[in-house]
C-alpha cells in the first residue's frame, strides 16, 4: 500500500484553543498547491484521513475538493500525541484497506516524523516534515514498524506547478 503524510498546512496562532487554530491565507495556498500537485502526478488519495484539529480538517477538505470521489473522514486518533503503534494499530484494524490502498493521512508534528522514523526503522530522530509537505512510503499491509520504503519526502516550496 502506498501510505501519504500530508502535514497540515500554515496555522494562525492567535485563536481560541490549538484544537480551533485555522489555515492563515498562505496556509490555504500551501493546501491548494499541494492538491494541485497530487492532481498532476496522479497521486489519488482513497482515502483521506484527517485528524480532528481545525487546520488538519481544512488542509484534508481541500485536498478532498480536487479528488471529489475520494472518501473522507475525520479520525480522532490522528489528534496531536499520535504514536506510531497507534497508526499501525488504527491502520490495520480498519477494514477499508489493502495492498493497493492509497492512504492520505493529514495531521501533526512531531507525530508524523516518529511515525515516519518507526514505519522506517529509524532510530534516533533524523525526519522533520514541515508544514503542507508530502511524504510517501510503501509498505506492504499490515502496516508493521521497520517494513517501509520512502518514495519521497516534498517540502510544499519545492513544488511547482506550471
Amino acid at each position: 500500500m502506498t501510505l501519504y503524510f500530508l502535514r497540515h498546512a500554515d496555522a494562525a496562532w492567535d485563536a481560541a484553543s490549538d484544537f480551533v487554530r485555522p489555515l492563515t491565507p498562505k496556509g490555504i495556498a500551501q493546501a491548494e498547491k499541494m492538491a494541485s500537485f497530487c492532481d498532476k502526478h496522479g497521486l489519488v488519495p482513497s482515502p483521506i484521513w484527517h485528524s480532528p484539529y481545525l487546520r488538519a480538517a481544512q488542509t484534508a477538505k481541500i485536498l478532498h475538493a480536487r479528488f471529489p470521489s475520494s472518501r473522507i473522514a475525520e479520525k480522532p486518533w490522528l489528534g496531536c500525541g499520535m504514536s506510531p503503534a497507534s497508526l499501525c494499530d488504527q491502520i490495520n484494524a480498519s477494514g477499508e484497506l489493502s495492498e493497493n490502498s492509497s492512504l492520505f493521512l493529514v495531521g501533526h508534528e512531531p507525530d508524523f516524523s516518529q511515525s515516519i522514523e518507526a514505519l522506517l526503522g529509524i532510530q534516533g530522530g533524523g525526519v522533520n516534515i514541515r508544514k503542507a509537505s508530502l511524504t510517501s512510503l510503501e509498505l506492504s499491509f499490515p502496516v508493521m514498524p521497520g517494513t517501509a520504503c520512502l518514495d519521497f519526502s516534498l517540502p510544499v516550496k519545492f513544488v511547482g506547478i506550471s
